[in-house]
């Protein structure tokens, strides 16, 4: 497959997911005829990712989150395959896909999300491991059968993150989504619940913390009668035993807890895909994409990047490996500053928009929740924010509703969205 028809500049986006998708829109919509768009996935369907603790209890049906893209695409004029990308040639601005063709692009956006690394963990994660795992909307949709047949034969509920992870807000979710369900079925008082993560104080989240999310979270643990371990490197998971290390402030094994649990969901380390993985200049040792303040790699100045496969430093040194987690109004921005940039490019100008990486999160628990701004994501921050409250979760019921229009309509920022945002004095772009 050869690149862009009637001349024009063919701009690809790898990956269909939150960034994606949103990515696709947002570029047509600012470029319009001056280039073609295609979109690569290696799935027809859409998920709204942050709806995957409801699914894993039943509070949502899979079928409730997805959308069927193709029909989007087609209406919006933009290029679509489900196939997938078996491997990135940059040198030769080229993407072989997985039945063997190629598309050459003039422009590649990766957007693909990240690769889960449960093999760095022996015994953990849905795929002959003995952990479930929110990531994936299938992922959740076994959990509900797991959880399920654990409500019948209770126990111990081992749930946090890994070492090494870098997205802890659903860890913390899907802890007190698991609370207020139990209370629901009415065996809360049959499930003793610790909540095991590599920060070193709950409610760091990959950010040292934002607010008083420390405060916060910790009190919401503790009136759930949830313990934790901070500080902690899981080494292996056998059938209903946990084996984790609690490491002390100079590195070293403080403790080590063998954790019985009869239902687990750890969320694992993430690192990039292997279709973009080990190339020199485009990627970390994790495969996660290097890019400069305009969302743009160095070596392939073709090629941008946005979202969980970008290569981001943590905040600071931590005991044991904590990453930085990227939010979807994060993500939103580099979208923006992208569509800004190759759009510039094609006037014949140098990209100069930055995504401002603001932070915006609602984390439920089912009868409540903690929400967040910060701004900038990494500190030092000019905003640093946190509350909690009933309010919260409403306020996910209606952005899932409202995302997941957006993704059906093939919307990228309606116009009532920015006006909201930047009355509150939340910008994508820096001026």
């Amino acid at each position: 497959m050869e690149g862009s028809q009637m001349g024009k500049p063919l701009i690809v986006v790898l990956g269909a997911g939150l960034g994606g998708t949103i990515a696709s829109y947002e570029i047509k919509a600012a470029l319009k005829d001056r280039a073609d768009v295609m979109t690569v996935s290696d799935s027809d369907t859409y998920s709204f990712i942050p709806s995957n603790p409801w699914v894993a209890v039943r509070w949502r049906e899979p079928e409730a989150i997805q959308v069927h893209l193709p029909p989007v695409f087609a209406k919006k004029k933009i290029g679509f395959t489900s196939v997938g990308a078996k491997r990135l040639h940059a040198g030769e601005k080229r993407l072989e896909l997985n039945d063997g063709s190629s598309i050459n692009y003039d422009y590649l956006v990766i957007s693909t999300g990240p690769e889960l690394a449960f093999d760095e963990i022996e015994g953990l994660g849905p795929h002959g491991g003995h952990t479930v795992s929110i990531c994936q909307t299938a992922h959740a949709s076994a959990a509900a059968d797991a959880f399920d047949a654990f409500a019948q034969n209770p126990g111990p509920i081992v749930v946090g993150a890994v070492q090494g992870a870098s997205c802890y807000g659903p860890a913390y979710e899907f802890a007190m989504i698991l609370d207020t369900e139990l209370r629901k079925r009415k065996i809360r008082d049959k499930v003793p619940m610790i909540y095991v993560t590599p920060e070193p104080y709950i409610g760091h989240l990959g950010l040292d913390g934002v607010g008083d999310t420390k405060s916060l979270l910790e009190s919401e643990l503790r009136d759930r009668h949830i313990k934790w371990i901070t500080n902690a490197r899981v080494t292996s998971v056998e059938p209903g035993v946990m084996h984790v290390e609690e490491v002390g402030e100079d590195g070293a094994v403080k403790k080590t807890h063998d954790l019985p649990f009869g239902f687990s969901m750890m969320l694992p380390a993430f690192r990039g895909v292997p279709a973009v993985s080990n190339i020199e200049g485009l990627t970390n040792p994790r495969g996660f994409i290097i890019v400069d303040k305009h969302q743009r790699n160095p070596a392939f100045p073709e090629i941008f990047a946005l979202g969980v496969c970008v290569a981001i430093p943590p905040t600071g040194p931590t005991p044991v490996p904590v990453g930085v987690p990227k939010t979807g109004f994060m993500i939103e921005s580099m979208v923006t500053a992208i569509a800004a940039n190759l759009s510039l490019i094609l006037d014949g100008q140098e990209p100069t928009a930055e995504a401002t990486w603001n932070a915006v999160c609602l984390a439920d628990f089912g009868d409540g929740g903690v929400a967040f701004v910060a701004q900038p994501q990494i500190p030092p921050r000019n905003v640093n924010w946190s509350s909690s409250g009933k309010w919260v979760h409403l306020a996910k019921v209606g952005f899932e509703k409202y995302f997941l229009r957006k993704v059906r309509k093939g919307e990228s920022e309606p116009f009532y969205e920015k006006l909201a945002m930047h009355a509150m004095g939340i910008r994508k772009l820096r001026f």
